[in-house]
């Protein structure tokens, strides 16, 4: 054996026949390092939510049904099972490029997946629909919800900039299509007019939102808004009665006119708004301050208070002399003599309409019932015409009562 290690030639033959076992003993067929079937212990795993491509006639078809992630589980190596499940190095996909318009069942397919790897999808097939895809025009409207407009205010008619935009989708659902609106969806009350960049949304009839393409996605919506005021006359309301003997000459505002805010069917049905005066405790000549009292639906006026100068008629005045004063209520046990006034007559101050009066339109007396003998102060009463207001000169007499007998 040494001499044959030290022959050169035994050395290079061995070396040779070590390099053609190596090579046969390694399985060469074309394939990467990374495929080359390197036992191990196998394994399982899922993974969960891969996107899902799509191969079809995007420009001219519509395919609906198409799951947007699928789970896979694959099986295999475990070297091979982790490096597809970290790198996601594979693409699951449904191959429609020769589909038919119409409903069909198609099978889920994976690739560049290590052939070393077995996969379970699921779903392993979906239901897919495929329509011819369509573009069409609509017309724009605005909406806007009138509780966003302030008191007093009303939107005029919107403007939408551009007011049509092309749709496209799946035949079906664009004729579907029942509204394509650009909602103002604006924070806070308006009260001016605005312009906002709206975003379009299609509805069908029910309302639900279509699942469409919109060009352009947004436009322009001008908003006009309008105050809704007027002018209307302040009208003098008088409550109750003036007091006896009390004439009201005249009342006076210092504003004869107010602006109300409403509605516009509010507004077309108010003629007026009033101030009430209530007269059965005016006396005299005054000047008040009143609320500008307005009908329902009414939501600001203005002026909110007036002043109302009221002017009282000062009432005509007469005194009435030589009045004689009666005595009531005397006992017949007893005789009663006035000692003042010694005249045993009064002088009345009569106001309101006095044109004409006598003395014999009044009756003046005092009552003695109960009284005994000896001087006493006795209230004076009057009595009169009911429209005038009436004040004796003295309001008591001095009256001596005796023993009859």
């Amino acid at each position: 054996m040494d001499k044959l290690m030290d022959n050169p030639w035994f050395i290079k033959t061995l070396s040779l026949l070590l390099a053609v076992l190596l090579y046969f003993s390694v399985s060469h067929t074309g394939k990467n390092l990374s495929d080359v079937n390197v036992p191990g212990q196998q394994t399982t795993a899922t993974i969960k939510d891969i996107p899902v491509k799509v191969y079809y006639d995007t420009e001219n078809l519509v395919v609906s049904g198409i799951p947007n992630t699928v789970d896979i589980t694959i099986k295999g190596p475990m070297t091979h099972v982790q490096n597809a499940k970290t790198l996601k190095n594979f693409e699951i996909y449904v191959d429609l490029t020769d589909a038919k318009i119409g409903k069909q069942k198609v099978k889920l397919k994976v690739k560049e997946l290590s052939d070393k790897l077995k996969a379970t999808l699921k779903p392993a097939s979906v239901n897919v629909t495929v329509e011819e895809r369509i573009t069409k025009e609509f017309k724009v409207e605005a909406e806007i919800n009138n509780s966003q407009i302030d008191d007093g205010y009303s939107a005029g008619q919107p403007v939408v900039e551009p007011n049509k935009v092309k749709i496209t989708g799946a035949k079906s659902t664009i004729d579907r299509i029942s509204y394509v609106k650009a909602t103002l969806e604006e924070k806070g009350k308006l009260s001016e007019t605005i312009t906002r960049e709206a975003r379009i949304q299609v509805l069908d009839k029910e309302l639900n939102k279509l699942n469409v393409v919109v060009d352009p996605e947004t436009v322009k919506v001008t908003i006009p808004i309008k105050s809704n005021t007027k002018t209307v006359p302040i009208n003098i309301v008088k409550k109750g009665n003036a007091p006896s003997g009390v004439t009201i000459e005249s009342i006076e505002l210092d504003e004869n006119e107010a602006t109300v805010t409403g509605s516009e069917e509010v507004l077309k049905n108010t003629e007026n708004v009033r101030v009430e005066v209530d007269i059965s405790k005016i006396t005299e000549s005054t000047t008040l301050t009143l609320p500008v009292i307005i009908s329902n639906g009414i939501t600001k006026v203005t002026p909110q208070t007036v002043k109302a100068t009221v002017v009282v008629k000062q009432p005509e005045e007469k005194t009435v002399t030589s009045i004689p004063i009666n005595i009531r209520g005397l006992a017949d046990t007893y005789k009663a003599e006035i000692t003042d006034p010694s005249s045993d007559t009064i002088s009345v101050v009569a106001k309101g309409s006095v044109a004409g009066l006598k003395p014999e339109d009044f009756t003046v007396y005092i009552d003695v019932t109960g009284l005994t003998e000896g001087s006493h102060d006795v209230t004076i009463h009057v009595e009169g015409p009911s429209d005038i207001d009436m004040k004796p000169d003295k309001a008591t007499a001095k009256v001596t009562i005796t023993n009859n007998a």
